[in-house]
């Protein structure tokens, strides 16, 4: 249902025509007279790019030379990565596509740029923001994005774990690839990571991501609250004047900045919760929560149901095989696993990456992988009990302000009809 225009948006785009009418040529005359300030930002592909930094502490190969993991290896499109003597090299062929990194199961390699919480946030922003928001690498927009564009060196960056996120909280979110963009780019591997990414990530979230292939068809509108969030925020930082949330024509403000703040917050007591209960083994280390498990346990928090459609992959141990030699425990890059009492195997499974190293590295073969749905990755809420409470005590007070306000109506209506008699 569209909102209506009220006498708030009258005032905003007033101030728009203002805006214009201060300077109707738009810089051209200071450019002219060499006066502008400041150099204008240029398109440049380099900046949207960063070579990855590696840490072999949680790498596979690093840890268990036997380890069949070769995902890094597969992926690099120019084969610049070699792992020799517990060592992870890159070599100076490197495209910088970042590719590594969304394909390591521990996050061994590092790009700040790539970080999966960092990339939730911009397609974040640009989506409460916007109307419709874009994702798209730097062959594909070839210009200075706009602010509802995020761009990547490689759409395969993204692990699924984002794009479920993604799909989840924000459905205006659309992949901008031209028909044909793949077929002749350098990073060969790019086209099959990103749809084997958002494939899986379609199939977790039961629903598809939209794909736009016209330039033409790309559009950039803001939504009407942030319109209207970013004038009251011009007001306040212009006349220091204090304007209450409370205001109708704010009302919808909070809500907007809001969402960022609350979904990290929901990440910082999804870890909190986790590491109370669960986040040292009994030998005091600490376990490793990574980025993109971080998103899948706030998913499935807010949406339980998903887990059904997810299949993770955890060890399984036969303990009449299983001598208790804690060869798994040493070697478990997130210490998702632990040794209890008389040495009985034990999982966290909101920790384990489902890498396979504990079980190639038992020489016992008492450990299995074995495949199975995601609601044992259900992170129960502390506090649902209590906002399942408070909600209900709403919903009562709620009634019972709108019951008074209906017995006070048709005692004001018998008075007005009295006094028609």
């Amino acid at each position: 249902m569209a909102q209506q225009h009220d006498l708030f948006d009258d005032i905003i785009d007033i101030s728009k025509g203002l805006s214009a009418l201060k300077n109707p040529l738009g810089g051209v005359t200071d450019a002219l007279m060499g006066t502008a300030t400041g150099e204008a930002p240029h398109w440049n592909p380099a900046d949207y790019k960063e070579r990855p930094r590696a840490n072999s502490i949680p790498c596979l190969v690093c840890n268990y030379e036997k380890s069949s993991c070769t995902r890094c290896m597969e992926v690099c499109p120019v084969d610049a990565i070699d792992i020799e003597e517990y060592c992870i090299d890159i070599a100076d062929t490197c495209r910088k596509c970042g590719l590594c990194v969304a394909a390591c199961p521990t996050e061994a390699f590092n790009s700040p740029k790539l970080k999966p919480k960092k990339l939730y946030d911009d397609i974040a922003r640009a989506a409460v923001a916007h109307t419709h928001a874009y994702v798209t690498c730097t062959r594909a927009l070839r210009r200075l994005p706009r602010d509802n564009e995020v761009v990547v060196a490689c759409i395969g960056d993204i692990t699924p774990e984002t794009w479920l996120s993604v799909l989840v909280d924000f459905p205006n979110v659309s992949v901008y690839l031209p028909l044909g963009i793949c077929d002749n780019c350098k990073t060969v591997s790019g086209e099959d990571a990103l749809g084997e990414a958002i494939a899986t990530a379609e199939e977790w979230a039961g629903c598809g991501m939209d794909l736009e292939v016209d330039p033409k068809q790309l559009k950039c509108e803001k939504r009407r609250e942030y319109e209207r969030k970013e004038f009251m925020d011009n007001v306040v930082r212009k006349t220091g004047l204090a304007v209450s949330k409370l205001t109708p024509a704010t009302a919808a403000l909070a809500t907007v900045t809001q969402r960022l703040k609350d979904h990290t917050n929901k990440l910082k007591a999804i870890e909190s919760t986790l590491s109370t209960a669960c986040g040292t083994t009994t030998q005091r280390r600490r376990r490793v929560l990574t980025q993109s498990r971080e998103l899948l346990l706030s998913t499935l928090r807010d949406h339980p149901e998903l887990a059904g459609n997810i299949e993770v992959s955890t060890p399984v141990c036969d303990f009449e095989k299983c001598t208790a030699c804690g060869e798994c425990v040493r070697l478990c890059p997130t210490n998702a696993c632990d040794l209890l009492g008389s040495g009985r195997f034990a999982l966290e499974p909101a920790y384990c990456v489902g890498c396979g190293l504990c079980a190639e590295a038992c020489e016992d073969h008492a450990l299995t992988m074995e495949s199975h749905d995601a609601s044992d990755l259900v992170v129960p809420d502390p506090d649902a009990e209590q906002k399942r409470k408070d909600a209900e005590r709403a919903r009562a007070e709620a009634e019972k302000a709108k019951a008074e306000a209906k017995v006070k109506l048709n005692k004001l209506l018998d008075q007005v009809e009295k006094l028609d008699d």
